[in-house]
């Protein structure tokens, strides 16, 4: 006699969908109890959206192949080349601007190509593959400025650029709406799109989506280009926010984006990575590390928020997904949310 499934608790749903969402609001309230006078401000929004957009457009970037299943580790390293490319073809080549910005997204996207062929038809663990081409492209970012950084001359940058991160609109950073455009169209790709479900096939089970005729390397190839050129884009941005070209800084991007990631398959689709998902985990930990840092945290609270939340954010992640598997298995007739699609 089968035995019947277990019934499916819909509270336990939403708390696991949306808790980061409550979360990220019982912290804005918590720390405007602290701190009424400074937290609970017009500064402190306009703070967070702006010096939180290129973290989160970082963080879009690193979720995308973590969906097929794969890491992209390049992703800091390509931001810092990015940035100095974009500086040393408008400060020190003469381009124009819009020119330079165009050529570095696209050479972000080739860049996210070779790691996908370096990936797939190397058969190298995209940790250490990631690893290596960002080893190299940091190697690179070294050669373009001899070691030193770019600094425009008494001109400055042109206006129009540096406007790609300083201006507003309806009031509020218009970087902050970069980031609600690209996660709307992540969003639409990885939820709507045959593509974004051959996508979560691939890195849920590798084995039966080859098995459906999906093709995985292809599919894997997409994932890494698309994160590459994301990465160009965000390279753009941190040129225009900081208009001096540092070989160095994108490192420290690295940890935030993969914590955003990771953290943000925990919410709105638990168990799986999800581009809102990860927009709401940015602004959990936006909001933490602002309310650390009027309280007058010390420096090292930045690295340990960052590395507690991380552990945290994989194990809670590792149970959702495994939590939707023994769901999956238990559920008896019907289609389960992640089948395999039929390919063209």
């Amino acid at each position: 006699m089968t035995a019947a499934p277990r019934p499916r608790r819909p509270g336990v749903h939403w708390i696991g969908a949306y808790g980061l969402l409550a979360l990220t609001g019982l912290l804005v309230l918590v720390f405007s109890l602290a701190l009424p006078r400074t937290f609970p401000t017009l500064d402190t929004v306009d703070s967070i959206l702006s010096n939180q957009s290129i973290p989160a457009v970082l963080a879009l970037a690193a979720t995308v192949p973590v969906v097929t299943g794969a890491f992209d580790l390049s992703i800091g390293y390509g931001l810092g080349l990015a940035h100095v490319m974009v500086l040393q073809l408008i400060v020190e080549e003469g381009w124009p601007w819009p020119l330079a910005c165009l050529t570095v997204i696209a050479g972000g996207a080739l860049v996210g190509v070779l790691n996908g062929i370096v990936v797939v038809f190397g058969r190298i663990d995209s940790f250490i593959a990631t690893l290596g081409t960002g080893s190299m492209m940091y190697a690179v970012s070294g050669w373009v400025t001899d070691g030193g950084r770019i600094v425009p001359g008494p001109g400055g940058l042109p206006p129009a650029f540096t406007d790609l991160y300083d201006s507003t609109f309806l009031g509020l950073p218009v970087p902050a709406f970069y980031v609600l455009v690209l996660a709307a169209a992540l969003w639409v790709v990885l939820e709507r799109l045959p593509l974004g479900r051959y996508l979560y096939v691939v890195g849920s089970n590798p084995r039966a989506a080859e098995l459906v005729g999906i093709r995985v390397r292809a599919c894997t190839v997409y994932a890494f280009t698309a994160s590459g050129l994301i990465v160009g884009c965000a390279g753009v941005l941190l040129a225009a926010q900081q208009q001096i070209g540092n070989p160095s800084v994108g490192l420290d991007y690295l940890l935030p984006a993969f914590v955003g990631a990771l953290l943000g398959a925990t919410a709105i689709r638990p168990g799986r990575p999800n581009a809102l998902g990860t927009v709401v985990a940015v602004a959990v930990l936006a909001v933490g590390l602002t309310g650390i840092g009027q309280l007058g945290g010390e420096f090292w609270t930045v690295p340990l928020f960052y590395g507690g939340t991380l552990l945290l954010a994989v194990g809670l992640a590792g149970y959702e997904a495994r939590r939707r598997l023994r769901g999956g298995r238990e559920t008896e007739g019907g289609e389960t949310a992640d089948a395999p699609p039929s390919p063209p």
